[in-house]
């Protein structure tokens, strides 16, 4: 028997418990009405199809947010099959199986599927041309997910950080302690993304769906505003008090096994729109969040 489309949306599992998003979804998506199932690879092996499907029959989920992925974006370069297995073939089990159980699936995916090289944010019809594995990787998972459970939404973000796990911020912070002196790549411009504003969007998304049918497809969400890395890690230094000398380097000074796009600003109205949210600058979001690592 098929759910309406407008069922409160109660049961959610939620992949990757132990990621920077993953956490932040714990904090900032737990409401009376809901059941959240956090999950890591331990728990639910999502490139398996079976153990998915065993999953789904154990329990009922009304939708299922996909926030594990394979991030190393260097080392996919080297760990290539595991990134595709991660980052396309497991979206696309779950989208199959989500599918198949009239399951909303929320699926979070990269600014990185962009080749860079125009100036004009992105939009989110705009043609991909990832550059590395992990992008590669993640523009597969994407076609998988959309051509197998088109219902599905997808959340493009990028420069993601929070006060958990390995990310530039925490970076950043502790190079400023060891060094007197740091280079940073100031020509690759994008939009840092805190991961508790990402998971407010989520949290506001579970909402909206229970009152009105959201289209499936892509949406964009970054913090407003641009900047390249050396801007964000001026900024890092600046709201944490730390003293050290910045230096602004080049792409080509500063050579990667991964390349990256020099740019990937992504246009947000249609998730401003779709969603109804507003959305603060990231140099807002980040002063909270380095007032919160500092407390701890």
């Amino acid at each position: 028997m098929k759910k309406s489309a407008l069922k409160p949306v109660k049961n959610i599992l939620v992949t990757g418990a132990h990621g920077q998003l993953g956490e932040e979804i714990k904090r900032h998506c737990q409401k009376e009405g809901r059941v959240l199932v956090f999950t890591d690879h331990t728990d639910l092996d999502i490139t398996d199809v079976r153990a998915i499907n065993s999953f789904f029959e154990k329990y009922t989920f009304d939708c299922c947010i996909n926030a594990a992925a394979y991030t190393a974006v260097d080392k996919a370069e080297e760990d290539v099959e595991k990134a595709f297995l991660v980052n396309a073939k497991a979206p696309e089990a779950l989208a199959g199986i989500c599918k198949e159980y009239d399951c909303q699936l929320i699926h979070i995916s990269t600014d990185f599927v962009f080749d860079g090289k125009t100036s004009v944010p992105y939009q989110e019809e705009d043609a991909t041309a990832p550059l590395s594995v992990y992008g590669k990787s993640k523009r597969e998972g994407e076609q998988a997910v959309m051509a197998t459970h088109p219902g599905a939404w997808i959340f493009r973000t990028s420069w993601l950080y929070s006060t958990q796990g390995s990310n530039f911020v925490k970076t950043m912070l502790r190079l400023g302690k060891e060094k007197e002196q740091l280079g940073v790549i100031a020509d690759q411009i994008g939009t840092p993304t805190y991961a508790k504003d990402l998971a407010l969007l989520l949290d506001r998304a579970l909402d909206i769906s229970k009152e009105e049918g959201v289209p499936g497809g892509v949406y964009h969400f970054s913090n407003e505003g641009v900047a390249s890395w050396y801007d964000f890690a001026h900024a890092i230094f600046e709201y944490s008090g730390t003293k050290v000398q910045l230096l602004p380097i080049n792409t080509l000074q500063y050579p990667t096994p991964a390349t990256r796009p020099n740019y990937s600003v992504m246009d947000k109205t249609k998730v401003k729109e779709t969603f109804r949210i507003s959305i603060r600058h990231w140099r807002e979001a980040l002063n909270e969040c380095i007032n919160q690592l500092l407390k701890s």
